[in-house]
Formats: structure tokens, sequence, C-alpha cells
């Protein structure tokens, strides 16, 4: 019994599925052109890894150097991370959901960074988001442009939404 219940429960974490159909046409072609923006950043950034970290520790932010090197790491990360859910792919259930938070943790960071670099009096010349490839001058827009890649994100996210529905019951 102990086995059987193990087994159940653990299927969740380790069984791909194919990802859930989108709720409308236009949420996948949002989500693609999403995923579309986010292989641009990454490839840029990684590219240049090394301008890119120093860049993020150029932005004279409240946390310490090791942190500041965690945060450029897990800025490329997720931007990776939130691919499969934003192309499809099949994917366990928690892989994702994880997926999912991803694509909502990047445009959260960088519309912190970009509200940073504009509220601060630092002499910033470079907005980042293609790392230091190519020079992306700050400004408002930048916040603009990170709240917009939030809005693709939640409507990539309603449109695909990983998990089934339940029924309501009537009663």
């Amino acid at each position: 019994m102990a086995d059987k219940n193990y087994t159940v429960n653990m299927r969740f974490f380790v069984s791909a599925t194919p990802a859930p159909k989108p709720k409308t046409k236009e949420s996948k072609q949002v989500a693609y052109f999403y995923a579309g923006l986010l292989i641009v950043m990454v490839l840029c950034q990684l590219f240049t890894f090394d301008g890119f970290l120093t860049y993020i520790e150029s932005l004279w932010l409240p946390i310490s150097n090791p942190m500041t090197h965690l945060l450029t790491g897990l800025i490329v990360t997720a931007e990776v991370f939130a691919l499969p859910f934003l192309l499809g792919l099949k994917l366990s259930p928690l892989m994702r959901f994880i997926s999912m938070v991803c694509g909502w943790f990047v445009p959260s960071v960088w519309l912190f960074l970009s509200l940073w670099i504009n509220l601060t009096t630092n002499n910033i010349t470079n907005a980042g988001f293609l790392g230091s490839l190519v020079d992306v001058v700050p400004g408002w827009w930048a916040v603009f442009l990170s709240a917009s890649f939030a809005i693709l994100a939640a409507w990539a996210s309603w449109g695909m939404w990983p998990f089934k529905s339940q029924p309501k019951i009537k009663g």
C-alpha cells in the first residue's frame, strides 16, 4: 500500500506530460514572442558573461559582491529555465510550474534593476538587457520595457496555465 502511494504521488514530480492546450491562439503567439526575446537576451548576456557580471556589479546594488554574482547567475538561469514553459515542451507538472515562475522572475528583476538605474545617481550608460555586448541606453523606457515583459509573462501564464482547472461543484 505504501509503495503504491509513493508511486502515485511521485508521478507528479517525474512524469513528463504534454503541455495543456492554450486558451487562445494569441496566448501561444505571445508566449513564443516572449521566448524569442528571452533567447536574444540570454544569448547576448552569455556571450559576454564577464562583462555582464561587471555591469551588474557597477549598479552598486545594496547587496554584497558574492550576492551580486549570485543575482547575475540567477538572471541568466531564470531566462533559460523560462523557455520550456513558453515553448510548450513536454515537462513534468512541477517543472512546468517552476519554468512559469522563472518567466515571472525575469521581468521582476529587470523591473527592479531598471527602476534602480533611474532612481539612483549611478553613472550607468547601459540598461543591460543585452549584457555588455550591445549598449542599450538606460532611461524610463527601460522601466516600461520591463513592465511589458511582465505583461507578456502574465498573458502567457494565463493562456497556458500549467494546471488543469477543477470543475466547480454546485451545491
